[in-house]
């Protein structure tokens, strides 16, 4: 389900609350209260026609704002899982809201540059380095030592033997 498509009648709820979608929680609840204020149902009980669409809308602010205000239902909404018809399925929301927590406290790694690239390159060729991505130490000879076939390592090779 796309964020676009999940407001319970098919509107977005950024669009319904009049905001942008890197709105702060400030712009939101400021958004929400403008248009609670509009169309609260009490404000339109003098005008009987009008009550009912006042009623649908207020509702359908308030569960945009219940959403968009609250940091992991946000998230799930903005990667399109969340569905506020289903309600059922707590379980699920409450495991991905626990998943994109905890992506949001990884700490992201600066990504290597292109000189960094090419020197890790470089000393796999060289058969520089230390030691491997693999904990071990690096030994240049063991291409040229062979393989125990049934262990998967290599071995020392065999003394010649003397005739």
């Amino acid at each position: 389900m796309d964020a676009d498509e999940a407001g319970s009648d098919g509107s977005c709820y950024y669009s319904l609350l009049g905001i942008r979608r890197n709105a702060s929680s400030s712009d939101i609840r400021t958004a929400y209260r403008k248009q609670a204020l509009q169309w609260h149902p009490d404000r339109w009980a003098k005008d009987p026609a009008a009550m009912g669409e006042a009623k649908r809308r207020f509702q359908r602010i308030q569960e945009a704002y219940s959403v968009l205000s609250d940091k992991g239902k946000r998230a799930m909404y903005d990667a399109g899982l969340y569905d506020p018809r289903e309600e059922d399925d707590q379980d699920f929301t409450d495991f991905m809201q626990e998943m994109l927590a905890m992506m949001d406290s990884v700490k992201t790694e600066k990504p290597d540059s292109l000189e960094d690239l090419q020197k890790m390159l470089a000393d796999i060729v060289n058969g520089d380095g230390g030691t491997t991505d693999f904990g071990g130490p690096h030994h240049s000879d063991a291409r040229r030592r062979p393989l125990d076939a049934s262990k998967g390592t290599r071995v020392a090779p065999r003394p010649a033997m003397r005739r």
